[in-house]
């Protein structure tokens, strides 16, 4: 898989072979941003990377803020939908998150708190073509 890397997702098969690819990629101490309008697919993306991990039972963190998953990889998996503030992320601790090497932090709604985001990091954006299809593009953002 080569970045930017750009596809239309016509079903949920396309985007579970894509999670599948991108999950060969990322390695522990990455951080996966991903954003995308409600149902455009965050959580299928990130729960389709986790099965290759030997993970199951992802679920939306979105009233829990963060879950952590245990496999074959530790994952964070945070929502910042409901968050109003940087304040709210920084009290349940979110620098320590972000710094734990051992493991791979996937960010939903990531684009609300760009500032605390670290500079190198996957940058996932999802966007609707149709109630089926989805337009998956992955970039590889690098600090110079």
């Amino acid at each position: 898989m080569n970045f930017p890397f750009k596809i239309i997702a016509h079903s949920e098969e396309a985007t579970k072979s894509i999670a599948s690819r991108f999950s060969r990629v990322i390695k522990t101490g990455d951080v996966v941003a991903l954003n995308g309008n409600l149902g455009s697919g965050k959580t299928f993306f990130v729960k389709s990377v986790c099965e290759n991990y030997n993970i199951t039972g992802v679920q939306s963190p979105t009233f829990a803020i963060v879950n952590e998953y245990s496999g074959d990889k530790k994952i964070y998996h945070f929502d910042f939908y409901r968050l109003k503030n940087t304040e709210e992320l920084l009290d349940i601790g979110f620098e320590d998150y972000i710094n734990d090497t051992e493991t791979i932090i996937f960010i939903e709604w990531a684009d609300k708190f760009n500032n605390v985001l670290p500079m190198d990091r996957y940058e996932i954006n999802f966007n609707f073509v149709n109630e089926r299809s989805r337009e998956i593009e992955i970039k590889k953002l690098l600090s110079k």
